[in-house]
């Protein structure tokens, strides 16, 4: 799983839906969340900073998490940080779309904020992993699950080793973890391959605003 994008104890409540920047808006009858999901090292990051950049009306759910901020962080710009007992309280509650646990910590997509968006004919994208964009699907099946490939297993294979940041079980681990994800391909409505980060934002925003435009089954697109 992707190291989503909040410092102990805050209420996620308090801040999801302020703040959002909105624009772009679709009209009502083509409301529409779009996921994005695959493998760690595909390079989505860097595809929906380029999006945002080029489209700021596009809003991205900030996630909840509870690991600690990092330094430059900001509580309700990256993540929405809350202790283990607000965490659980969002879950049991029922406040939360989907959540995972990685690396220790768990990460959640505040469910009211994405209603909202969606309601209001708002572009709006998830970036996460494999499990929740399952778990959206169940909740939302209407929503547009959209998988990011490598051009090969190779590039991607390539990719994780060239951080150079990592020992090699831990590369292990997320090369194993990548086979499994590429396997769930097909899970998807449409796949984009990620051989030039400009020209996958391009096709993305395409299928974000146009929502007639796409089919309800599975379509590659390199």
């Amino acid at each position: 799983m992707t190291d989503r994008s909040r410092s102990g104890g805050a209420r996620a409540d308090e801040a999801v839906g302020s703040g959002a920047q909105v624009g772009d808006f679709l009209p009502s009858g083509d409301r529409r969340l779009t996921v994005l999901s695959g493998p760690s090292g595909v390079g989505k990051s860097t595809v929906v900073a380029e999006l945002r950049r080029a489209h700021p009306g596009v809003w991205l759910s900030v996630s909840v998490t509870t690991r600690r901020p990092r330094p430059g962080e900001v509580h309700g710009v990256h993540y929405f940080f809350v202790d283990g007992e607000e965490f659980d309280r969002l879950v049991e509650s029922g406040e939360l779309l989907e959540w995972a646990e990685f690396a220790g910590n768990r990460y959640g997509t505040p469910r009211r904020a994405v209603l909202e968006r969606v309601a209001a004919g708002v572009p709006t994208l998830l970036e996460i992993d494999l499990e929740g964009a399952r778990q959206v699907r169940r909740s939302m099946p209407e929503a547009l699950l959209v998988f990011l490939a490598p051009p090969s297993w190779q590039e991607l294979e390539k990719r994780l080793r060239g951080r150079g940041t990592e020992p090699e079980e831990v590369i292990a681990r997320r090369l194993e973890a990548g086979r499994i994800e590429m396997a769930a391909e097909k899970e998807f409505d449409l796949t984009l391959v990620n051989t030039d980060v400009k020209d996958v934002c391009r096709r993305l925003i395409a299928l974000m605003t146009d929502p007639l435009g796409v089919t309800t089954t599975t379509n590659r697109e390199v």
